[in-house]
């Protein structure tokens, strides 16, 4: 693999280096226009300006623990109906099994709005959001919006993006996605892929190679060359929907006759049309990909970028297994201690749990593939077991045709019904100190469900469906799906839409305004939130020095999931597993704060103020006269991952006014925050001029969001006085600015 330093420009004898192309007379501002990307980019664009982009998308998605925020803010804020299709899908609180009601009260919510204001709604069990997304509304040229992170159809043509709730309401309420126009890199591809490598090998093996450099940050990934013919719409798709753990902002693919079979397959084929870069196309970056050289991967704990070949790590497994333990120090502040050494038995890495699911393992051709390799086998009666999840029930339904979940489950394996749950740690938690192999889309730590706090701790690799199958075969001993001689079948898949004709709602557009909305006891509205005060007085109530922090860690996914219909009550888990204090200290804060909205005196809610705001009474004596009291938190790298907005919201409906960072992980993080009325703040120091605890007073900071200044001075507030610190604040459109003013995005639409 190999990434290029500069840019290229893509000729018809492939990618030439920017210096090359430019002697030889060619654009590059002419050239970038060439780019797939650029072209649906534009066409979706309502600003009038090719660099500040104002797009509107045509299609929405969410599922059932993001949909109930987003609609409840929508409506707070003027909804009347969806101006698009929006499809709610259910595929993440669909155990019905934590907290009495609550999950099920979500999905009738979600059934009477798409009812009252016109959408699609997707029951629980029929499909995991993104595989209906692939099935159903992808197409070529298009531009959807998911609440996601892992919202990519590139593979099918469609440039689709994830972000935070808040987007969404923005393109529900008729406004746009505004983003300066994002690079675009080219992913160039030859050759193809050997026997028993699959779409998780190839993506792992890139996102290992771009993450740590940033390679790809916020930019488009642009799939094309001669590589891309070799590979199946199933093994594009299961290699496009990864490209989120690079941290790009969105991709695209270059199209060709086994997308538009995909499309025939579905019923659409009005839905595909050929898109393909032009001649001398300018990308700002290459990676160039020989298929045929990549190899069985495995990601260890706990991030998809830490990757090594299968047969790397089986050569030598110790000391893979003890970074990772090593990391895992780090990771959980020595709170546990992780044991993977352990597995090593004879020589042999033994994992004790394969899972094939999701919208990245639980494709026709991954499942089938897995089948292929298990039939006739079994995996065994020991620890090892083995549950696989089929992405929807039209797949499903094929697999049960053709033979294929028979014969897995005749090995012993399970299968089950189409659900997230195994990505996000809602289902098949293993045992402590559990090893779990999964194709699936990450990682991180404790998101296979686990608790550190208490104790409880397992891992998590990802690997392709592949070698998970193999593995199983060899009784939960590591194995590759290179090492084995199988003959695979590779049999069509036919789609049955008869199931989603009888059990999906779909309002084709229309609205019934005399819907009532079904409110279990859980849905809660959003509280109130004030407006940006002319001076802000924060205290560092958490501060976290991992490389990254994940929003898995500012607010964790699994049982907490059934809350996230209910913001106070969602809150309460806020930093659980990385800072369990932060909830304690955030609420005593916002004590003071409430005191000033009810004409109190801070002081007398938080006696520590009495100090700290006569220190700041010696050189600003009349800041207090508009003064607001807050809550922030710093860390080195904050944002990575899920796309979910309440890893902002749930600091905000804490009194957070704030994030500190030496940089912002992805652009939908930021975007969470802004839109949640928080200044996403920067200090690019290494060495922090404040500690967990102290406070930092920002004077005038209302007039600095007015004047759109990108630097924002600030002071700490100490004993000795207060000493100055200067911030950085990246560039905020004219709407950002006014969100941040007013409190939140849903003061701004109120007025």
């Amino acid at each position: 693999m190999k990434l290029h330093d500069n840019g290229v420009f893509l000729t018809d004898k492939g990618p030439v280096s920017e210096e090359e192309g430019i002697k030889n007379g060619l654009s590059k501002e002419e050239g970038r226009k060439g780019t797939i990307a650029y072209g649906i980019l534009s066409a979706h664009n309502r600003s009038g300006d090719e660099e500040n982009l104002q797009i509107r998308f045509d299609k929405l998605t969410s599922h059932d623990i993001t949909f109930v925020g987003i609609i409840q803010t929508a409506r707070a804020s003027g909804l009347t109906e969806f101006p698009m299709p929006y499809v709610l899908t259910n595929c993440h609180n669909s155990l019905c099994a934590v907290g009495g009601t609550i999950n099920e009260d979500d999905h009738l919510f979600g059934l009477s709005c798409a009812k009252k204001y016109g959408g699609v709604y997707v029951p629980p069990h029929q499909a995991v959001i993104h595989q209906y997304a692939r099935e159903c509304l992808a197409e070529c040229g298009a531009m959807i919006l998911g609440s996601d992170s892992h919202t990519r159809y590139g593979a099918l043509g469609t440039m689709a993006v994830g972000e935070g709730g808040p987007e969404l309401v923005k393109q529900l309420l008729s406004k746009t996605w505004d983003v300066v126009r994002p690079p675009v890199v080219a992913v160039y591809l030859t050759g193809k892929p050997a026997p028993g490598v699959g779409p998780q090998d190839i993506a792992l093996a890139i996102i290992g190679a771009v993450f740590e450099k940033g390679y790809v940050k916020n930019k488009v990934m642009e799939f094309v060359g001669p590589g891309v013919a070799s590979l199946s719409a199933d093994m594009r798709i299961g290699v496009d929907v990864m490209t989120t753990e690079t941290t790009c902002l969105s991709s695209i693919w270059s199209t060709d006759s086994a997308i538009e079979e995909f499309y025939q397959i579905h019923g659409r084929p009005e839905a595909y049309r050929s898109l393909q870069p032009e001649k001398n196309a300018w990308y700002e970056g290459c990676i160039e990909l020989d298929l045929s050289e990549i190899r069985p991967m495995i990601a260890l704990p706990f991030h998809p970028s830490n990757t090594v070949t299968i047969a790397e790590l089986k050569a030598d497994p110790g000391d893979h297994l003890r970074e990772c333990e090593k990391r895992a120090e780090v990771s959980f502040d020595g709170q546990v201690k992780l044991d993977l050494v352990s597995k090593i038995r004879d020589g042999k890495v033994y994992v004790d749990q394969g899972i094939i699911a999701g919208c990245a393992g639980g494709g026709f051709e991954n499942i089938a593939a897995a089948a292929d390799i298990l039939k006739g086998k079994s995996i065994g009666a020991d620890e090892f077991t083995l549950s696989v999840y089929p992405a929807s029930m039209p797949v499903y339904m094929e697999l049960v045709r053709n033979g294929a979940a028979a014969a897995l489950m005749e090995t012993g394996a399970v299968l089950k019904t189409a659900f997230c749950g195994p990505c996000f740690g809602a289902g098949d938690t293993p045992a402590n100190n559990g090893f779990s192999i999964r194709h699936s889309t990450r990682n991180f730590p404790n998101r296979e469900g686990s608790k550190v706090q208490n104790g409880q701790v397992a891992s998590v690799a990802l690997m392709d469906a592949r070698s998970i199958a193999a593995t199983a075969a060899n009784k939960g001993f590591l194995t590759g799906a290179d090492e084995l001689d199988i003959t695979y079948s590779n049999p069509k898949y036919f789609f049955d839409k008869k199931i989603y004709e009888n059990r999906v709602f779909d309002s084709k557009g229309k609205a019934e305004p005399d819907t009532e909305i079904r409110l279990g006891p859980n849905i809660k509205d959003w509280p109130k939130m004030t407006a940006l005060p002319e001076n802000l007085l924060l205290k560092v109530v958490s501060e976290i020095h991992d490389p990254v922090t994940t929003t898995d860690e500012l607010i964790p996914s699994g049982e907490t999931s059934s809350y996230r219909s209910n913001p106070l009550g969602l809150a309460e888990f806020t930093l659980s597993r990385k800072d369990p204090e932060y909830v304690g200290r955030a609420k005593a804060v916002q004590k003071a704060q409430k005191a000033i909205e009810e004409g109190g005196q801070p002081a007398e809610a938080l006696p520590e103020l009495k100090e700290i705001l006569s220190s700041i009474r010696a050189d600003f004596p009349a800041a207090e006269t508009s003064l607001g009291i807050g809550s922030t938190i710093y860390a080195v790298k904050p944002g990575d991952g899920s796309a979910r907005e309440q890893a902002a919201s749930c600091q905000k409906v804490l009194g957070g006014w704030a994030n500190i960072a030496k940089e912002y992980a992805t652009k939908r993080y930021r975007s969470n925050l802004i839109n949640w009325g928080m200044l996403p703040l920067r200090y690019e120091d290494e060495t922090l001029p404040f500690s967990n605890g102290d406070y930092l007073f920002l004077p005038e900071i209302r007039k600095s969001i007015e004047e759109n200044k990108d630097t924002i001075r600030g002071f700490a507030v100490g004993e000795k006085g207060l000493k100055e610190i200067t911030f950085v604040l990246d560039p905020l459109t004219d709407d950002e600015r006014e969100i941040i003013m007013k409190g939140c995005l849903i003061n701004y639409y109120r007025g």
